[in-house]
């Protein structure tokens, strides 16, 4: 087989509040995210099962704005995005961790309410579908799709 495919698409509910900084040199926006990811099936003996599975996420630059402006813990989310290893050494011995780097969204319900400082979101009716480039920690800002009124969803 020649060449490699890494796409990851997923829809859950986020797990906490988005945590978003700025970093790098280019002071790009990061955003760190969770989100639950539920399975439900049927065993063979006809019992009901389900898991849930927890999965870190980063976003970065417009992408990592707009989530943590709109999207607040409990909230469903679409994503679709590419597997990233992340090491590090902690005390000596070398850590690493499995994250999905986010490279495109849709807000899934259409939840009513006030704007994010109410508590409340966007409405998006039937989904909105949020694009941008896709985002790597060593972009600079400028090289990202900027996200205009039309294509936000409310």
């Amino acid at each position: 087989m020649a060449g490699n495919f890494n796409k990851v698409i997923l829809m859950g509910n986020l797990t906490r509040d988005i945590e978003l900084r700025h970093g790098g040199p280019s002071n790009t926006a990061i955003a760190k995210l969770g989100i639950a990811v539920n399975r439900r099936w049927r065993t063979a003996e006809g019992e009901n099962r389900e898991e849930t599975t927890f999965v870190d996420c980063d976003a970065f630059g417009r992408t990592a704005e707009v989530l943590s402006q709109y999207l607040k813990k409990g909230r469903p989310i679409f994503i679709e995005g590419h597997l990233r290893l992340d090491t590090w050494e902690k005390e000596g011995q070398k850590q690493s961790k499995l994250k999905v780097v986010i490279d495109s969204f849709q807000f899934v319900d259409s939840k009513e309410g006030g704007g994010p400082s109410e508590g409340g979101a966007p409405r998006a009716a039937g989904g909105g579908n949020v694009r941008t480039r896709p985002a790597s920690p060593s972009s600079a800002p400028a090289a990202y799709e900027p996200v205009g009124e039309e294509d936000i969803p409310f």
